[in-house]
């Protein structure tokens, strides 16, 4: 496997190093659904100016990046573009050692079922086998770096990347089984962008039941370990806030960073939910409304962490695709960590029922985007519902993306659990309806 990994680095590496040295790099890096007000390279840029003569960079309303984003591109300013470089090569390695860790653990668990006779007998065909999935964690490297979300992501240098890098080694600590590692990644998450904290609830079912405990010790409970995790967590989160404060000497960074990702007072047309309705809302409906879309990001933790409190890394999954549909401030990068997991669920390709539908619908709106944006702002022959008319559609076929793969894994669960061919009393094949 090592062979088809470098060529895969090698063949990504060039490919972000030829649209860099392109007239494209300039193109993309302005491109509304590539950028944001919080992860614009032209804003960090702006940001290191400003701290370089003396001058708060939030005093102002250009720079909403984190200070360890700013004082890591102080000294890294001359090598940015192989930094974006390195940093997806560092998720891409990440994903790709997660999934291997991933699949011995299936192995294992299917192990102890199939020894358990747990499985009907016509249910043994949906059985995972390791010549099926020997290749997974090689295609979803392959789905990050080769993703051309990721590879504009790249070129534009959004700090959207590093934040995949860092959610990426989230991932791969918590698989691994390390609640230290696990707890800091997730805080520096966290600190980036608030909405990663929805992970804490998969990384904490996933580590309680990765956890060994040898026979002859007391197994620790429930809110012991939550209290452990959670402790670390929120010390790790905090250890960041203050080495913030010190490095800049205020605290002018949390309502320009934190306050800013919540209030969205900042409405450039984007890839999200958000510019397009409050840029008609009435003003004194505002903070209602905001608090509704912000409270939905939230919102599905409990309920989809009670429902899969079994399988948390598909929980992980799940909740990416989430934050990325309902956050303040999304792009496309947001979309390539999540969609990178595809092949880590191709065993469900057999139930989804909608995925050529929305494969064209996703592919339809990328080639509109920058289309309907021109006849927007250059062309004047259309206005912003024509694009935020998109950006609907858009959001909606990933929801149909995510719900049609939450369908197919409960699905192929109930078949593993009650036989793949039910019977109705009367002998012929029952019509299975899940509710």
């Amino acid at each position: 496997m090592a062979a088809p990994l470098v060529l895969l680095f090698v063949v990504s590496v060039s490919v972000r190093a030829a649209l860099f040295r392109s007239s494209l790099a300039a193109w993309i890096s302005d491109r509304v659904e590539v950028v944001s007000p919080l992860n614009s390279w032209k804003r960090v840029v702006e940001g290191l100016a400003l701290l370089d003569l003396g001058i708060s960079p939030y005093s102002g309303d250009v720079f909403h990046e984190t200070p360890l984003i700013l004082y890591l591109f102080h000294f890294l300013i001359d090598y940015a573009e192989i930094t974006f470089m390195i940093t997806d090569g560092i998720t891409a390695l990440a994903l790709y050692l997660a999934m291997k860790d991933y699949n011995k653990q299936v192995f294992r668990k299917q192990k102890y079922a199939l020894e358990a006779e747990r499985y009907p007998p016509d249910a043994l065909e949906l059985i995972r086998t390791p010549s099926e999935m020997f290749y997974i964690p090689l295609k979803v490297a392959m789905f990050y770096l080769l993703n051309p979300f990721t590879i504009l992501s790249c070129v534009a240098k959004s700090t959207c990347a590093l934040n995949n890098t860092v959610i990426a080694l989230f991932i791969l600590s918590t698989i691994k089984g390390s609640a230290l590692l696990s707890s800091i990644f997730l805080a520096l998450a966290t600190y980036q962008s608030i909405y990663p904290l929805t992970l804490f609830a998969p990384a904490l079912l996933y580590l309680l039941q990765r956890l060994y405990i040898p026979v002859n010790l007391r197994r620790p409970s429930f809110w012991l370990f939550t209290l452990q995790f959670g402790s670390m967590f929120l010390g790790s989160l905090f250890i960041l806030v203050c080495l913030s404060f010190f490095l800049l000497g205020s605290w002018d960074f949390l309502p320009s960073v934190y306050g800013f990702i919540l209030s969205v007072p900042d409405l450039t047309p984007n890839i999200g939910l958000f510019w397009y309705f409050f840029a008609e809302m009435f003003e004194h409906f505002r903070l209602f409304f905001l608090c509704v879309f912000q409270i939905n990001v939230f919102f599905y933790t409990i309920p989809l962490s009670i429902k899969l409190k079994e399988h948390p890394v598909f929980l992980i999954f799940i909740q990416m695709a989430v934050v990325s549909i309902f956050k303040s401030y999304p792009t496309v990068g947001d979309l390539s960590l999540y969609l990178a997991f595809l092949p880590a669920w191709s065993h469900l390709s057999r139930f989804l029922r909608n995925i050529f539908l929305v494969s064209c619908v996703l592919l339809a709106c990328a080639v509109l985007f920058p289309v309907l944006w021109h006849l927007w702002i250059y062309a004047g022959s259309a206005n912003s519902n024509f694009y935020y008319a998109i950006t609907l559609l858009f959001s909606v076929a990933q929801i149909l993306l995510v719900s049609d793969y939450f369908y197919a894994f409960l699905r192929r669960e109930h078949h593993l659990c009650n036989g793949l061919h039910r019977k109705t009393k009367d002998g012929s094949e029952a019509t299975l309806v899940l509710k």
